[in-house]
């Protein structure tokens, strides 16, 4: 089986990416890391980097984590990815980031880990930056 975590580069996703990992040490699954942009921006701050995703893979490697590191661009949003991820891959556990956000915010915006928490066919952990 499969954890998937969807990553980008803020404290939300490293928290995400630190529990995922140690939720696959627990296990000894198969991490996913989902990091993905719809591609309708000349610059998407939320689609990480070569260094950032050398970094990510260095971190697995060293800890001896089996992963698989996928950036899609394939026009879906965020949580179509990672939900798109966890059904194909049979995924065990979802671990996705949250950020704090008032109560206005959230009815005026479509929030990414609302949908995945609703959505998704398996156990979603949740997790807030420090």
């Amino acid at each position: 089986m499969t954890i998937v975590v969807g990553y980008v580069p803020t404290p939300e996703g490293e928290a995400a990416l630190t529990q995922a990992i140690a939720e696959a040490k627990k296990s000894n699954e198969t991490l996913l890391v989902i990091n993905s942009s719809k591609g309708d921006a000349l610059v998407d701050n939320r689609y990480a980097q070569g260094p950032d995703i050398q970094s990510i893979e260095e971190r697995l490697a060293d800890q001896g984590i089996q992963h698989i590191i996928k950036q899609p661009v394939r026009g879906h949003d965020a949580a179509a990815e990672v939900l798109d991820a966890a059904d194909e891959n049979d995924a065990s556990l979802i671990v996705i980031g949250l950020r704090r956000r008032s109560p206005v915010g959230k009815l005026i915006m479509g929030s990414v880990s609302q949908r995945i928490l609703l959505e998704a066919d398996c156990p979603v952990l949740a997790v807030k930056a420090d």
